[in-house]
């Protein structure tokens, strides 16, 4: 017999299975420690990943927090620089209309004077356009920055859609005539009423009848036709002027779009007040497109309105036509003095008679010494204010309480409701028409007639 190797030596077990050597179990436990090693190593590997994304993410998130702060700073800066250059807006439309009022009363005046000659005539006329012209230009600049504020309200009653149209002809009517151009009106006999701020959309069709003549030639031709189907009320304003090239088109209602232009044009404009229409045409709950077949060959818009079923307001009765016979007693409140005294003189030429006071304070004590039936007050005096003047006019015991004007230079919505809430009766705003304040001035010295009557 041969030796048996002492390595090769097993044990039997019990029931006569041989049992792994030492050796066997030893290389079997390496075997085992090998494997959990391997994955041993794999897990920190993993670990490493996991730790390595980890850093990754929360340097991600501080970068997100980091952006997340920038952009808050970015909308608060945002949000400021809109708020200063609404009241920047606000401001310069102040400062740029006070000297037009002066300028706009003054043209008045001349048109009244005695004897007044046919130039002198055709020149007030003139002023009488550019002071319109420029007080539509402010309007449409803070209505555009108050727009995009959200700071614009609608005051929408029933109307009906033929008054305010002839309200926008009215405001158009004088420089079309200027440039012996046809206005072909088609408008249906049947009222179309309409739920809509009577202001707003008087101001989306004087735009549009102003664009339209703007850039239409002298003797050119404008079409403004209305259209009803029981529930939509279709308006359109056609002419025959310059048109708009497809390169614009697409882009006529965006801020500062501005249509064809040359050297020549006497007329120009911001590029504002297509876009205003459109923004307040949307706030109505309409729209509008434009249509042009290319430059030269004119341009058409057309704006859908929703028809309201709603019953209008009881019509309000006319003042009657001798209501102006009788003058008014009227204190003038007014700090800017060019403004104050051609104001009083176009009053006093209408027969009224005016008083003057150049600040608040001395205004006030004006209005508490003698009794006015009118008080024309400026809303920025020095020292005592238009609204400090009116409330305290109003808490004066016993006084008569004349009816109250506001004059301003600032049209926002806000400010109208301060003057009324402070006393005024009215806000106009600056520069005012000659006309239109006569007419107010004649239907209160009706109401004055009628109650110390």
């Amino acid at each position: 017999m041969h030796p048996v190797p002492e390595g090769s030596l097993q044990r039997a077990s019990g029931d006569g299975v041989p049992e792994p050597t030492r050796e066997q179990a030893l290389l079997a436990r390496i075997d085992q420690l090998e494997r959990e090693a391997a994955q041993l190593r794999q897990a920190l590997r993993d670990n490493a990943r996991v730790v390595q994304q980890a850093e990754r993410l929360r340097e991600a998130n501080e970068h997100l927090v980091v952006a997340a702060l920038e952009a808050q700073g970015l909308r608060d800066d945002a949000e400021a620089t809109n708020q200063r250059q609404n009241e920047f807006l606000a401001m310069l439309a102040h400062e740029l209309r006070n000297p037009l009022a002066p300028i706009g009363m003054a043209g008045a005046l001349l048109a009244r004077a005695p004897n007044a000659s046919p130039q002198v005539v055709q020149m007030t006329n003139v002023v009488k356009r550019q002071v319109d012209h420029m007080s539509h230009l402010l309007d449409d600049l803070l209505d555009a920055a108050r727009i995009s504020g959200g700071k614009i309200k609608l005051a929408q009653a029933p109307i009906v859609l033929a008054d305010v149209l002839a309200q926008a002809i009215e405001t158009v009517m004088p420089r079309m005539k200027e440039r012996q151009q046809k206005l072909v009106v088609d408008v249906p006999p049947e009222q179309v009423v309409l739920e809509a701020d009577s202001v707003r959309l008087t101001q989306v069709f004087t735009n549009l009848l102003g664009n339209a003549s703007k850039y239409t030639g002298d003797q050119g031709e404008v079409r403004l036709a209305v259209a009803a189907n029981g529930e939509r009320a279709t308006v359109t304003v056609a002419d025959n002027g310059t048109g708009i090239g497809p390169d614009v088109l697409p882009h006529i209602f965006d801020l500062f779009t501005q249509g064809p232009r040359s050297l020549a044009r006497s007329e120009g404009g911001l590029g504002i007040g297509l876009n205003v229409v459109s923004n307040l045409v949307a706030m109505h709950g309409g729209a509008v497109n434009a249509h042009s077949a290319g430059v030269g060959q004119g341009a058409t818009f057309t704006v859908t309105l929703p028809v309201s079923h709603a019953a209008l307001a009881p019509a309000v009765p006319a003042v009657p036509d001798d209501a102006a016979i009788s003058g008014c007693t009227v204190l003038l409140i007014e700090d800017n003095v060019d403004a104050c005294d051609t104001l009083g003189r176009l009053l006093a030429m209408e027969g009224h008679t005016v008083a003057a006071s150049y600040d608040g304070a001395a205004g006030l004590q004006a209005a508490l010494q003698a009794p006015y039936d009118v008080i024309i007050c400026d809303i920025g005096l020095p020292g005592l204010d238009g609204y400090a003047v009116a409330q305290r006019l109003r808490a004066a015991p016993g006084g008569a309480r004349p009816y109250a004007i506001a004059l301003s230079g600032y049209c926002q919505a806000d400010d109208r409701t301060r003057a009324l809430d402070a006393g005024f009766d009215q806000y106009l705003v600056k520069p005012i028409q000659a006309e239109a304040l006569l007419a107010l001035l004649a239907s209160t010295a009706c109401q004055q007639r009628r109650t110390t009557g």
